[in-house]
């Protein structure tokens, strides 16, 4: 199975695993350090606020579902981790919950002329996110962002 098929087959099973503890899946990274392969997971409650003795609890769980459903042939490393105060956002839901706050995109494509915006959310609409830069408002495309975060 090749590298994006493992990730897509882990990542359905631990968000309906997670959805079934009333949490979310944030992010997935499925990365090798050296020789070791890494499997961070990244969970939280939909309105933030995930604990640390929560986070022990799904690292024993996950670890033994994805044993039992042998999804990975090879030794790995489970971190299962609070995605913390700087949470990436990356679905319309994320963006939703940061209306009215300060964000920094990174962006794919230009925007603007720019591969990087900072500006305040003031509306979602369709696919995409329109903020205030202080000068205007910028429609930024769903697609176009590579990532996200609330700037504090």
């Amino acid at each position: 199975m090749d590298r994006q098929a493992i990730i897509n087959e882990l990542t359905g099973e631990i968000v309906d695993y997670l959805k079934n503890q009333g949490l979310e899946l944030v992010d997935l990274i499925y990365r090798y350090e050296g020789k070791n392969l890494i499997l961070r997971i990244l969970a939280d409650r939909p309105e933030g606020g995930i604990r640390l003795d929560e986070c022990a609890r799904l690292n024993n769980e996950i670890g033994m579902i994805l044993d039992e459903k042998n999804l990975l042939q090879e030794r790995y490393l489970l971190e299962v981790s609070s995605p913390g105060i700087d949470r990436p956002l990356k679905t319309k839901d994320d963006f939703a919950r940061c209306m009215n706050r300060r964000i920094r995109f990174f962006l794919h494509e230009l925007v603007k002329g720019k591969m990087e915006l900072e500006g305040v959310i003031n509306k979602l609409e369709n696919e995409s996110v329109y903020i205030d830069i202080g000068t205007e408002i910028v429609e930024i495309p769903l697609p176009k962002i590579s990532k996200a975060k609330q700037i504090f």
